[in-house]
């Protein structure tokens, strides 16, 4: 009889993996590797037990047992949970949820879970909202997952607390350049930043997948490369215009954007690069990496693309492909009529 493997577990910040004569052992050491590192702390074997996870929170300095049945226990059953879910959460989204759970944790973490209410969540995100609306919807999206888990067959809640809950208004969200902004990267970038631009204008990806793009995701004309953050893998068409760019770019393994020491570049770094070009430059005001997310979608919205088209190109949703498109779909929709009364009346002055 096969021994049945057990699912990956992906483990906190400052626990590590050992494997020694074919066993698995587990420590806790903050700062590892720096130096300011603690104390290496000895964990149980099985990340999969609640003692793993207890023995995790007392090694962080959480003293004291969880008590069985608080909202901290069950955000710890719903994060040990996670591996084994049918539909699995991307390493991005699971960071995103323990960011938000956090939250969470620090406001009722040793308060009966079976006690929170709508109104207590509602007056949670509000109190969020009113200075950050966007880490509220994060919280309630989080905290709304952890809950629909919870109910049901497994019986850990006996209700949603998160029913009735409204997101705040995300907004008009990231714009797309300008045309003048656009004209002026054009003309005017060079070196990384422009390799970075032309990249992010052209496949409309995230720059956490700009900075992986590499030779090697290419494939049959196009890329395929799966995003960091939702675990999707479009088949975004290589353009001609990003085509005649590659054209110059020297050939070599590694990502297409690498510093002068040879290091790939980071998010951070590109965004720092960014931050220089406005601060020098009045016509970049108000441009960010993620507005170019929306100049791909507006283009391909344009040449009469499908919506469902366009999402497998870029890897973004369809709700989201028609949100970021109304930028273009409201003016084209705009012009449509002002062309159509125009054709009306010299089609009238004919007829006289």
């Amino acid at each position: 009889m096969k021994r049945r493997r057990r699912a990956a577990v992906s483990l906190p910040k400052g626990v590590h993996r050992v494997v020694s004569r074919g066993r698995e052992y587990f420590y806790y050491q903050a700062g590892r590797g720096t130096d300011h590192q603690g104390e290496r702390i000895k964990l149980p074997n099985d990340p999969h037990s609640p003692e793993f996870w207890q023995a995790v929170r007392q090694a962080q300095g959480i003293v004291g047992p969880v008590p069985t049945g608080t909202i901290g226990a069950l955000i710890d059953a719903y994060e040990t949970a996670w591996p084994s879910l049918p539909r699995k959460l991307s390493e991005s989204t699971q960071e995103k949820y323990r960011q938000s759970l956090r939250v969470v944790r620090d406001a009722w973490g040793n308060l009966p879970a079976d006690s929170l209410r709508p109104s207590h969540v509602q007056a949670l995100i509000e109190k969020i909202g009113a200075k950050k609306p966007g880490t509220a919807n994060n919280v309630l999206d989080a905290l709304r997952a952890m809950c629909r888990w919870a109910c049901g067959p497994r019986e850990l809640l006996s209700r949603d607390p998160t029913h009735g809950v409204a997101h705040f208004d995300r907004g008009e969200g990231h714009k797309p350049w300008t045309p003048e902004q656009l004209d002026f990267a054009d003309k005017h970038f060079t070196g990384m930043l422009r390799r970075a631009y032309v990249l992010g204008r052209y496949t409309g990806q995230r720059i956490s997948d700009l900075v992986r793009l590499g030779w090697t995701d290419i494939d049959d004309g196009g890329f395929r490369l799966r995003q960091k953050k939702t675990g999707v893998e479009p088949w975004c068409p290589i353009f001609p215009e990003l085509e005649a760019e590659m054209a110059t770019w020297e050939k070599r393994p590694g990502p297409f954007l690498l510093q002068d020491s040879g290091r790939p570049f980071t998010t951070n770094l590109l965004w720092k690069m960014l931050d220089k070009e406005r601060e020098k430059h009045p016509e970049l005001q108000g441009v960010v990496w993620h507005g170019l997310r929306a100049n791909a979608v507006i283009r391909l919205r344009q040449e009469g693309y499908t919506a469902l088209q366009i999402s497998d190109a870029v890897g973004m949703s369809v709700p989201m492909v028609e949100r970021y498109s109304r930028y273009a779909d409201r003016k084209k929709g705009g012009q449509a009529i002002l062309l159509s009364l125009k054709e009306r009346k010299q089609d009238k002055a004919v007829k006289r």
